[in-house]
């Protein structure tokens, strides 16, 4: 890989499992007993709000118990040290990018320390319980928050920002991704579409391996901070 300058990283699950975080389609998975349609969709806020509520609570309270690894911090590491544009992209919902000092980064499908008030449109960081029905930080309104998170069904955050940014990327690296979740499945082919160089890290093939120029398999504590180094010495 020669010539790089500008970087799209796009992160998943996977970077995040091994600071203790389950991945989303693992047997062991923070679904497990809930069906997606039961805590994951709009329908299912509309009809049982108050299990939906409990299910985020519970999600959120866990950030509590873990710490970013060796692959979020060298991400952070790059991000500082990188003098062209770089942007991670993370499907994560965590705060673990953030806590290792990650600034280029954006959240597509949403936070869980971010509250959305269906009452006055604001999004607001919010750390506590949800359930219960807390009045909004921003207008006051009892009963009105929601988590911050997309849902299936719903339109991922700032896709157009992450298009032109895939658009002049000379390099796009997937992190811990299972490649089987649209439309961050389908950004290793907008890369190579634009011309750029394309690399896989992840723990095992993903279904959308056969995009890119390179797949280095393995955990990501070992792997990122090794391409990183690499890259930061080219």
């Amino acid at each position: 890989m020669t010539d790089i300058r500008n970087i799209v990283i796009l992160t998943g699950a996977g970077i995040s499992a091994e600071s203790g975080l389950a991945t989303f389609r693992g047997p062991d998975g923070l679904w497990e007993g809930h069906r997606v349609e039961d805590v994951a969709t709009p329908q299912a806020f509309a009809r049982n709000p108050a299990l939906v509520q409990r299910f985020y609570d519970a999600r959120r309270a866990a950030l509590d118990g873990v710490v970013p690894n060796l692959a979020h911090h060298a991400l952070a590491r790059l991000d500082a040290a990188w003098p062209g544009d770089l942007l991670i992209v993370t499907q994560n919902v965590d705060d673990l990018h953030e806590r290792a000092g990650a600034g280029r980064l954006l959240h597509m499908h949403g936070e869980l320390k971010s509250a959305w008030c269906r009452a006055c449109d604001a999004r607001t960081p919010f750390s506590g319980p949800m359930a219960g029905g807390p009045p909004c930080p921003a207008c006051g309104a009892a009963a009105s928050l929601r988590p911050d998170i997309v849902w299936f069904g719903e339109m991922p955050y700032q896709m157009e920002r992450i298009e032109r940014a895939l658009a002049r990327a000379d390099l796009f690296v997937s992190i811990g991704t299972a490649g089987a979740v649209y439309p961050a499945a389908g950004f290793v082919q907008t890369a190579r579409y634009h011309g750029a160089d394309t690399l896989e890290l992840n723990l095992d093939p993903s279904a959308g391996s056969i995009y890119f120029h390179e797949s280095r398999i393995g955990p990501a504590t070992a792997l990122v901070p090794a391409w990183v180094d690499g890259l930061l010495a080219a």
